[in-house]
């Protein structure tokens, strides 16, 4: 883990992390998150949607853009602004999905910090996009 400043932070820099979420994962989700969508959480009724078996939790999958911003890019003491997220496929039990954030505008005046996020399978097909806002550490909290 690391906590990289606004001031050594560079267009394109970039940070990934690839997780597989479980069932134990997506049933402690729901627990926390309060989320019982039976799509998430129920085989017999999942059958019956479009995706013909349960799928993770879309926010779930997109917990990966919040561990990276918070630990890797830029790191330690980060905060969120806002984000942006599109879903594009669905994510299924124990596939690996590789989330990416990468810097795509740097407003060192309001110590800011854009970045593009993208979420892929183990296909290389996209599952999630989207936008992160940050207030990254300062260069005293980064040391």
């Amino acid at each position: 883990m690391n906590a990289i400043p606004i001031a050594r932070l560079s267009v394109g820099d970039r940070a990934s992390m690839t997780r597989a979420f479980t069932q134990a994962d997506v049933e402690a989700f729901a627990r926390v998150s309060g989320d019982q969508n039976p799509a998430h959480l129920d085989e017999d009724y999942a059958k019956g949607t479009m995706f013909g078996t349960r799928i993770v939790h879309g926010m779930l999958s997109a917990s990966l853009f919040s561990a990276l911003l918070g630990t890797r890019l830029p790191g330690l003491g980060t905060i969120y602004l806002g984000q942006t997220l599109q879903f594009r496929k669905p994510v299924h039990f124990d596939e690996p999905i590789t989330a990416t954030v990468t810097v795509r505008d740097i407003i060192a005046d309001r110590n800011r910090v854009v970045l593009d996020c993208l979420a892929v399978n183990a296909k290389g097909e996209t599952v999630i996009t989207g936008e992160a806002t940050v207030l990254p550490p300062r260069e005293e909290e980064a040391t």
